[in-house]
């Protein structure tokens, strides 16, 4: 992942919505009453941000972003020293700024806050891409995501390694148990489904059905869905049930994935396996911002 990718990603309501994140994240830290009070307008810092720890880095373009939400971007200096998405080595310096003391300081937080927290989802993702190596199967995000950065979350995955699932409910169609039991089978969802898109004024999205049964799957397989979940079937199942799906039809297993069960539920041979912790179970990376004052000449 590249800049180039940092800003194909976030265009429309993925760039809307990480800006209203920054904003939030500014907002609720509020005015920074001890810097103003002890530093002048004309006070000036040089900070650097600095890995430490061996780690994947993601977010680097949110720097300029949040510097931009203080109104203070043409007044500082950046060099960003890495790649977005590079592996870094600890003590590794990844961003080197200069500017005004009061900016860099409310900065600071806002900007760590953001990197460490995408580079640690970048990381876990990536190492459950390692353990998917040699297979077939893909690793897809779901909408585990902490409330307000779902974009920002889902980008990290691709940083990782990994792929997206749907953004929102509306991106693809998901026939899940509640929706299957209210209408009385998978037959009658898939109709009710049909019947709401049927006008031709609304295309109706892609579907997936989620399965809980070898029986479930059949029925699933007979409503030609773009996609089948294995909801929470053990590997054997699994195996059985990917038999009866024709080519055509995407396959994805669902339901409690870990590093130490990946492995097996990728050998029964679903085209992907979604996991929920590498959202919002993953450990922030370490990242911190040192700075110091900068003596008037």
């Amino acid at each position: 992942m590249s800049w180039t990718g940092f800003e194909i990603f976030f265009k429309g309501a993925a760039r809307d919505s990480l800006l209203q994140a920054i904003d939030l994240a500014l907002d609720e830290d509020g005015p920074d009453l001890t810097s103003l009070a002890v530093f002048s307008p004309d006070d000036v810092m040089r900070a650097r941000i600095v890995a430490k720890e061996d780690t994947l880095v993601a977010g680097l373009p949110i720097v300029s972003l949040v510097l931009d939400a203080l109104g203070a971007r043409e007044a500082c200096e950046t060099d960003f020293a890495v790649e977005e998405g590079s592996r870094v080595a600890r003590g590794t310096a990844v961003c080197r700024l200069k500017g005004p003391a009061v900016a860099l300081l409310r900065a600071e937080r806002v900007i760590l806050n953001f990197i460490c927290h995408l580079s640690g989802v970048a990381n876990l993702t990536a190492r459950y891409v390692a353990a998917l190596s040699g297979t077939t199967t893909r690793l897809l995000d779901t909408r585990k995501t902490l409330p307000g950065l779902r974009y920002p979350e889902k980008y990290a995955v691709l940083v990782g390694g990994g792929c997206n699932h749907r953004k929102n409910l509306a991106e693809m169609l998901m026939l899940k148990d509640n929706h299957i039991d209210r209408a009385g089978g998978i037959p009658q969802a898939m109709a009710a489904l049909r019947g709401a898109y049927r006008d031709g004024l609304k295309s109706m999205p892609p579907v997936e059905i989620e399965c809980r049964t070898l029986e479930e799957v059949a029925l699933a397989v007979a409503e030609k869905p773009a996609r089948i979940m294995f909801d929470n079937m053990d590997p054997d199942t699994m195996r059985r049930a990917r038999t009866l799906v024709p080519p055509g039809i995407e396959t994805e297993a669902s339901g409690g994935v870990s590093l130490d069960t990946i492995i097996s539920v990728a050998a029964a041979g679903p085209d992907y396996v979604s996991v929920g912790r590498i959202t919002h179970s993953a450990p922030a990376a370490d990242f911190s911002m040192q700075l110091t004052s900068v003596r008037p000449s």
